[in-house]
């Protein structure tokens, strides 16, 4: 800008200028970034993931810094999804940074970070996200997870501190269970630099018994520092490769090591740990055998009872039936007596019949050859009975078939007082229609004939 475009100043001040603003921001980004890059640290507030840039606050309890980074080297630092995130402690290296803006973008200041740790427990989560990823790369967080668990062990092997509320919860939890099988107890440090291998040597020495089924490791709850023994690398690479399944209870429910990932379950207390070692929970299974046996018990009764009365009922069945069987022959039996008695009767009357018969003819012989005029007259006298005998019997015939014919009599009929139509032919007439057609019609009565007109059919009137 020439001095002629510059404007004046403001009076009485002893600060040089008027400067334009575009040269002063440019001075000002170029003395800022010749400030000294220097290691800044705080808790990361606002963190936004851009496709170039990562922006986020550094603060603390004193003030706070607006910084960003590229994206690229944000994603070179291999941090896990969730190593950074609002609230966790960082160590920032980089300095000051300004954009002057323009005419239509605002000025903006930051601290341009170009490397980037995280602090205190962060470096730990970095490293156990590390080693957790080795340890999923070999195929080590799968094989416990195969072992196959029995539903009822009868020895479970624990892994824990000698001191300690975590015995007493296991008692507890197994003792609710109803469980009555043997615990083989491996006392071992649980937090410090010796943890890890003496934790690693109790699992060995359980896992070599061969009558111990399953094994539980816990602990209580604790900061990250304090559970580190169980994130020991050799000690996963050891439970991983064990015969025997593992259940883990390390920590509380927000803690998470790695021997929960390679184990073959992952507990958040030691009750939970103790449920899952015997997944039966004995007592309700008791409750319901001896529910089960007692119906099983009252349907075998049930069961023999019915059987005893079948066989019963079939054992007076025989019985019976001889009886029915032997009522029936002797009622044949006497059918049978009767039968021949009334045979024989018979012929014996039939016998004398006989008898009677030839002796009345050897009389009769004798008596037509002494006396045939007598003869001849008894045949005559019976031919005329005969004769008069068959006339009656006709006569009879006769007599009934009139009294019949009387009754189908349509005079009769008539006497009861009923009417026959006939028209002028004497043919009866049995319906309207052919009343109409014959037009002369004759009503004939028990006593006589009287002659009719039907009346003509009336119109209907329209309403």
């Amino acid at each position: 800008m020439s001095d002629a475009q510059r404007p004046d100043g403001i009076p009485g001040s002893e600060l040089t200028g008027p400067w334009p603003v575009g040269t002063y921001a440019a001075q000002l980004r170029q003395r800022l970034r010749s400030m000294a890059r220097v290691q800044v640290f705080g808790e990361v507030f606002g963190l936004k993931l851009g496709r170039a840039r990562v922006w986020f606050e550094l603060r603390d309890a004193d003030g706070a810094l607006p910084c960003s980074m590229w994206r690229g080297d944000f994603d070179a630092l291999g941090l896990p999804p969730d190593g950074v995130a609002d609230g966790t402690r960082v160590v920032a290296a980089g300095g000051c940074d300004y954009y002057p803006g323009s005419q239509t973008s605002s000025p903006s200041f930051s601290f341009a970070v170009s490397d980037l740790r995280v602090a205190g427990e962060g470096d730990l989560l970095a490293q156990l996200e590390r080693l957790r990823r080795t340890l999923a790369a070999e195929g080590l967080l799968e094989p416990q997870k195969r072992l196959a668990r029995a539903s009822l062990p009868r020895v479970i092997g624990v892994v824990t501190g000698e001191g300690g509320k975590v015995r007493d919860d296991v008692l507890a939890a197994l003792r609710r269970r109803g469980w009555a099988g043997r615990l083989v107890w491996a006392f071992a440090p649980v937090q410090d630099r010796r943890a890890a291998p003496m934790v690693r040597r109790a699992l060995q020495d359980l896992a070599a018994r061969p009558e111990v089924e399953v094994i539980v490791v816990a602990r209580g709850g604790g900061s990250l520092a304090d559970l580190f023994a169980f994130c020991d690398e050799t000690l996963c690479r050891t439970v991983a490769l064990l015969r025997v399944p593992v259940i883990a209870s390390v920590g509380h429910h927000s803690d998470h090591t790695l021997l929960d990932d390679v184990a073959a379950v992952s507990c958040s207390t030691p009750t939970h740990a103790a449920e899952a070692a015997v997944p039966v929970d004995c007592l309700q299974a008791r409750e319901r055998l001896h529910a089960l046996g007692a119906r099983l018990e009252r349907q075998g009764t049930r069961a023999v009872l019915e059987r005893a009365r079948t066989l019963s009922r079939l054992s007076r069945a025989p019985a019976h039936h001889v009886d029915r069987h032997r009522i029936r022959l002797h009622q044949h039996t006497r059918e049978l007596r009767a039968s021949a008695r009334r045979a024989m009767g018979e012929q014996q009357r039939r016998t004398q019949t006989r008898l009677l018969a030839i002796v009345r003819d050897t009389h009769a012989a004798k008596a037509t050859a002494m006396h045939g005029e007598s003869r001849v007259h008894a045949d005559a006298v019976k031919l005329e009975g005969r004769r008069k005998s068959a006339v009656n019997r006709r006569r009879d015939d006769l007599e009934r078939l009139a009294r019949v014919l009387d009754a189908h009599d349509p005079q009769r009929t008539l006497e009861r007082g009923y009417a026959l139509v006939e028209d002028s032919s004497g043919e009866p007439v049995s319906s309207v229609a052919a009343a109409r057609h014959a037009g002369a019609l004759v009503l004939r009565l028990h006593d006589g004939r009287i002659p009719v007109r039907p009346d003509p059919p009336q119109s209907r009137l329209p309403l």
